[in-house]
C-alpha cells in the first residue's frame, strides 16, 4: 500500500481498562467512537473499547449509530446530537439514547410516540449546546420524566477547559455537581455523567455515574502533550513508502513554488502521501518524518500526493523504503502530539485528519483482526434500551 494507517485494537482495549481502573467501581466508562473511533476506525474501536470494559459508546450522527449496530455492535450507544426531525426515527431504530436541551427537543420526542431514552444537557459553561438556566433544566428532566414515552435515562453537561487549568473548569464542575445533586433527589435513576478524557484523568470529583473518554482510549493525550504521562498507549501509526530517491545539487529545487533550495549538496526523497493523504500542507518546511529510524525534514510544499523529505548528503535510503509519519521507527518515535504541536493543533485534528482514501488495517499486537460480527436486529432495539 501506498500509504496506511495500521490500528492496534488491544492497544485500545488496554487504554480503556486503565482507564477503568482510575475510576473505580462505581462509575461505568462510556467510549466516544464518534468522527469515525476518531479515525481510528469507529467498529473495530467500538469492538475493542467494550472488550476493555466500557458498557456505553457515543457517536454524533443517527448514522454513525446505525453504523454501530450495522458492524454487530450491541452496547449501550448515546447518540450526543443534535439530530434533525428526520434522524431521530434513525437514531431510535438503532436503540440510541437521545440528548435534549430545550422544549422543542421535548416536543419532538413526543411527537413521535415512541419510547425513548433521554439524556437532559446542562450548559455549564461549555457555551454550545444545553440548557444555561439549570432551573428550566431541571424542570426539562421533570417533563421527560413525566412524558408518556420517554425515560429520564441521564443528566449531563460538557467541560470546556477540563484540559487547562483555569477557574472556568471549576466553575463549571460546581455548577454541573449542584445540579446533579438536585436531579439525584428528584429522580434517582437518572446516570449523572460530565467527565471527558481529560477531566477522567484530571479530578476523580468529575466522575460521577459515567465518564465519556474519548481522545485517550486511543492513546492520545487530552492536554497534547505525551501519553506516557498517563500510562497510555498510542493505537494508531502511520506510514507511507519512498517512491523516489534522486541526488540534489546546490540551488536545485523541491516541490511546487520552488520553495525549497538546497543550500548544499543533498539527497531528496519523495514519499507517497500528501494532503489528499491528510500530511497537512502547512507541514512543508517545518514538518518531520521518520526513515530509516532517523528523524528527516519535510522538504518543499507538500502536495496532493506527495512529500519531499531531505534524506542527507549521501543518504542511501532507497525507493520503497518506509516512511513513518506519526508512529516509531527504531528508538525513535514520532507521535501525533508532536505533529499537532508543529501545526499550533491538537492530536485530535492529526488522527481526524487523516484522509479517507487511506487504508485503516486493523491489527491485535500484529495479529489479523477478525471480522465484525452480524449486524444487530434493530426492531428489537428500539423499543427503548432498559438495561442499567
Amino acid at each position: 500500500m501506498r500509504v496506511v494507517a495500521r490500528i492496534n485494537v488491544a492497544a485500545i482495549e488496554r487504554n480503556v481498562t486503565r482507564l477503568l481502573g482510575r475510576v473505580g467501581p462505581g462509575t461505568a466508562i462510556c467510549a466516544v467512537v464518534k468522527a469515525d473511533g476518531y479515525g481510528h476506525g469507529a467498529v473495530p474501536a467500538a469492538r475493542a473499547a467494550v472488550a476493555g470494559g466500557a458498557t456505553w459508546l457515543a457517536v454524533v450522527t443517527a448514522a454513525e449509530a446505525t453504523a454501530l449496530r450495522d458492524g454487530g455492535i450491541d452496547a449501550r450507544l448515546l447518540v450526543l446530537g443534535p439530530l434533525r426531525d428526520d434522524d431521530l426515527p434513525e437514531a431510535l431504530d438503532a436503540g440510541a439514547e437521545v440528548v435534549v436541551w430545550d422544549a422543542e427537543g421535548v416536543e419532538r420526542l413526543e411527537r413521535l410516540g415512541r419510547p425513548a431514552d433521554v439524556h437532559v444537557k446542562l450548559d455549564s459553561g461549555m457555551g454550545r449546546l444545553g440548557q444555561r438556566d439549570a432551573d428550566e433544566a431541571l424542570a426539562l428532566c421533570d417533563r421527560v420524566a413525566a412524558a408518556a414515552h420517554l425515560r429520564l435515562s441521564g443528566a449531563m453537561t460538557h467541560f470546556a477547559t477540563a484540559d487547562a487549568p483555569d477557574d472556568l473548569y471549576a466553575d463549571q464542575l460546581a455548577r454541573f455537581t449542584a445540579w446533579a445533586a438536585d436531579v439525584r433527589r428528584r429522580h434517582p435513576s437518572a446516570v449523572l455523567h460530565a467527565a471527558n478524557s481529560a477531566a477522567l484523568l484530571r479530578d476523580p470529583a468529575s466522575h460521577f455515574d459515567l465518564v465519556r473518554p474519548g481522545i485517550a482510549i486511543y492513546g492520545l493525550d487530552p492536554m497534547n502533550h505525551d501519553a506516557a504521562d498517563h500510562d497510555l498507549e498510542p493505537a494508531l501509526e502511520w506510514h507511507t513508502r519512498l517512491a523516489a530517491v534522486k541526488p540534489l545539487l546546490p540551488g536545485e529545487s523541491v516541490g511546487y513554488g520552488r520553495r525549497f533550495r538546497a543550500a548544499e549538496e543533498t539527497t531528496v526523497g519523495t514519499a507517497s502521501a500528501g494532503y489528499a493523504d491528510g500530511v497537512r500542507r502547512a507541514l512543508t518546511n517545518t514538518g518531520t518524518a521518520l526513515v530509516g529510524g532517523r528523524r528527516r525534514p519535510i522538504t518543499g510544499t507538500v502536495s496532493m500526493d506527495s512529500i519531499g523529505i531531505d534524506l542527507g548528503p549521501g543518504a542511501t535510503d532507497r525507493a520503497g523504503d518506509r516512511v513513518v509519519l506519526v508512529g516509531r521507527d527504531g528508538d525513535e518515535h514520532l507521535s501525533a502530539e508532536e505533529v499537532a504541536r508543529t501545526l499550533g493543533t491538537i492530536n485530535y485534528e492529526i488522527t481526524c485528519g487523516i484522509g479517507p482514501r487511506v487504508p485503516r488495517v486493523h491489527h491485535r499486537d500484529g495479529a489479523p483482526v477478525p471480522a465484525a460480527g452480524p449486524p444487530v436486529d434493530r426492531a428489537a432495539r428500539s423499543g427503548g434500551t432498559t438495561a442499567r
